[in-house]
């Protein structure tokens, strides 16, 4: 009675499983995205990723009354997990912020898994093989291939198509939404690979989340297909699999291709001061000295070199009140440009009245000449609060974290260089990793990008590496070098094509450190724009037109399947 009684127990945990094995998969396809990002960067998991939840969607829930409904918390269960894990480090800032970010983002997930069902291609039964021998050739019509959609390369690309289109619309929506926070998408997880971000020049990152996420469709028909196939006992060519490899490597081609191609431009040395100041210390008047004591002898060490720099660079926020009205602020930064002799790029605070801006200044010719530019793409809950005097709740979620909004820059103004022929783009915080935004200081002239950060707010996370990833395909698509000062988190230099040339990094190969990284930055100087920078988000735009014409087809075909309710007067009679 004993071993039946156990067999009973395990045979019941077997269904329990199998009735959970959906939700188990959607938390897997969470799980596996975190794993494509930083710290982790196991970015060969971005090609199967999906494919959990895929499986879920598509081979669960068939006696389900709202299917449709079951497929949106499917996909929403593996949104919340991804971004609960893959945005752990907001808790060094605010944990309840980290709950609302997960708990929202997850919409965007679930806003693709509901595609995916209604795309679902009939589960029909293959025919069986003694039966297939006489069908295929009597009647084409009632072949494996007409019988199964899942037997057809050209359904399966099809499906691909559509849903990678869908996939890089609801990443371009929560880049865009609540002025968007558009990182760790499936294209960004490729940011080291660089033979294949290349097409980043012509497409941008939705480019490249398109090909993943195509591949991971093709991936799980494959593996569907061979199922179907084992049944039969007949096998048909792969075309969509084999097209998909095709792609892959045509992608990586155009990559090393480009890489090859020389740039006209000129050498400018530059060094970065990452003063590693505490989020605790930066505004407040007690330590200002102390700060500026900081600068001066970090900066030093630059200034004092054989080769001195054309530009030095200090991080976002580096001064402890607002330069240009804060009077020891003022007097610091203009007396040590008079002494330094080199042009000086620093982070800032601005002020007009009441309005407040994060603003980066360029400060040359020994104090005479200041160029400013202020934030334009301002952070949700890190710089503004959305919504703030309408939700009065949401500014309860950061605390005394952002107790006023930023004000909002409005010209992407150019710092011109002592060096004529030198124009930054001064991209503050997290403008270096909006692809639209960088590419309109490159329309107007800028050949060098200097992005200034602050990831100290977020200690010693992963918040660092992850701004980086999705920062240096802003080299790729403009054809751009960037050179990185962060007050800690990781301060480097980026070639155009995307590959990191310098890291700041103390002896035990930490990036969480104070010093000084100098070198030399090759900027182009011919001009030659990328199609990217002519042209914008256009691959981002034609995969939101194709897939609001397909949700527009799935509505109307969705009314007609509808009965009619009967007619009252008919019922009566």
């Amino acid at each position: 009675m004993s071993h039946a009684h156990g067999a009973n127990q395990a045979v019941e945990l077997v269904r329990k499983a199998l009735r959970c094995w959906p939700w188990l998969a959607a938390i897997t396809t969470g799980l596996l995205c975190t794993g494509c990002c930083a710290p982790f960067d196991f970015w060969w998991l971005g090609w199967i990723a999906l494919t959990p939840l895929l499986a879920a969607v598509w081979f669960s829930g068939q006696n389900s009354k709202r299917r449709w409904l079951r497929d949106l918390v499917l996909g929403y269960v593996a949104g919340a997990t991804f971004f609960w894990t893959v945005f752990s480090w907001l808790t060094t800032v605010t944990t309840s912020g980290w709950i609302l970010v997960g708990a929202y983002m997850g919409v965007y997930f679930a806003l693709w898994t509901w595609f995916c069902g209604r795309l679902r291609p009939a589960m029909r039964a293959p025919i069986a093989p003694a039966r297939a021998a006489t069908r295929w050739s009597a009647d084409a019509g009632n072949s494996p291939e007409a019988r199964s959609p899942w037997l057809r390369s050209t359904n399966n690309l099809g499906l691909a198509f559509l849903l990678a289109s869908v996939w890089v619309t609801q990443e371009s929506l929560r880049g865009i939404v609540f002025s968007g926070w558009g990182w760790n998408t499936l294209g960004t997880t490729l940011h080291a690979q660089w033979p294949l971000i290349q097409i980043a020049d012509i497409t941008g990152v939705p480019g490249l989340s398109f090909l993943v996420a195509f591949a991971n469709v093709i991936a799980i028909t494959t593996a569907r297909r061979f199922v179907l196939e084992s049944q039969t006992g007949v096998t048909r060519p792969h075309y969509d699999f084999t097209f998909t490899l095709l792609l892959i490597v045509a992608a990586a081609s155009y990559g090393i291709r480009a890489v090859r191609i020389p740039a006209e431009g000129e050498s400018i040395r530059v060094a970065a001061v990452q003063s590693n100041i505490p989020r605790e210390q930066k505004f407040s008047r007690e330590f200002a000295q102390r700060i500026f004591d900081q600068f001066t002898r970090l900066s030093e060490y630059a200034l004092h070199a054989q080769d001195r720099p054309d530009l030095l660079i200090w991080p976002e926020s580096s001064m402890p009140g607002p330069v240009l009205q804060d009077e020891d602020s003022y007097r610091f930064v203009m007396d040590f440009s008079a002494a330094a002799k080199t042009d000086l790029l620093l982070g800032a605070i601005d002020q007009d009245g009441a309005r407040v801006y994060n603003a980066a200044l360029l400060v040359s010719e020994a104090g005479k000449r200041v160029q400013l530019y202020r934030k334009i793409h301002l952070v949700p809950f890190g710089e503004y609060i959305p919504g703030r005097h309408t939700i009065p709740f949401l500014a309860q979620v950061v605390g005394d974290q952002v107790p006023d909004d930023f004000a909002v820059g409005t010209e992407f103004t150019l710092f011109h260089l002592t060096n004529d022929k030198v124009q930054v783009a001064p991209l503050i915080c997290f403008e270096d990793t909006i692809g639209d935004l960088t590419r309109q200081f490159v329309r107007g002239g800028a050949n060098l990008l200097v992005n200034v950060t602050n990831d100290g707010w977020f200690l010693r996370s992963a918040g660092s590496k992850q701004h980086l990833a999705n920062a240096v395909f802003r080299c790729v698509e403009t054809r751009r070098p960037m050179v990185r000062a962060a007050n800690t988190g990781v301060t480097c230099f980026v070639n155009e094509w995307g590959r990191l040339t310098q890291v700041l990094l103390d002896d035990a190969g930490n990036q969480f450190t104070e010093g000084v990284l100098s070198g030399v930055i090759r900027v182009p100087t011919g001009g030659k724009l990328t199609f990217y920078v002519r042209h914008g988000e256009i691959f981002a735009h034609a995969c939101a037109a194709i897939t609001a014409i397909m949700f527009v087809v799935i509505v109307v075909k969705t009314v007609r399947r509808r009965p009619l309710a009967p007619n009252r007067a008919s019922t009566n009679a």
